[in-house]
């Protein structure tokens, strides 16, 4: 996650994008910086149900009880989404994890509205599988 930005310069990085086509282009930007997932990670049980894209999701205990994030789509807009989730979950607990409602930073960054129906409902079920998998941390 070295390569990716924190929420503050997320946010900031969104509002100078001029139009949707420009946040589009920053969002599969984004995606492209993840890390690549080993393969041994790309097993049934971190693929994520509710997504029409392959979706694989790891969540491991990093230092002082903080969670670390990787992951990979097989849609480059996709694993954009998924980088910014990882961005807002960054450097949290478990607990931390389960009780943030990601959704409103979604819309402060003009997403939510341009999404498919089916964008946004792979968007809901990896949030809901972050913190299903926070809470098997635990």
């Amino acid at each position: 996650m070295a390569n990716l930005p924190d929420k503050d310069k997320l946010v900031r990085n969104f509002s100078r994008c001029l139009n949707w086509e420009e946040k589009y282009l920053y969002v599969i930007e984004l995606g492209s910086k993840l890390p690549s997932l080993e393969e041994t990670d790309r097993q049934r049980e971190n693929l994520i149900a509710g997504c029409q894209s392959q979706v694989w999701i790891v969540l491991h205990h990093g230092e002082a009880g903080r969670v670390e994030f990787h992951g990979d789509s097989d849609a480059a807009i996709v694993k954009g989404l998924l980088a910014i989730v990882f961005i807002l979950y960054h450097q949290l607990t478990p607990q931390q994890i389960i009780a943030l409602d990601v959704r409103p930073f979604f819309t402060e960054l003009a997403l939510s509205q341009h999404l498919t129906p089916s964008r946004s409902q792979g968007l809901e079920a990896m949030i809901r599988a972050i913190r299903h998998k926070a809470g098997q941390l635990l």
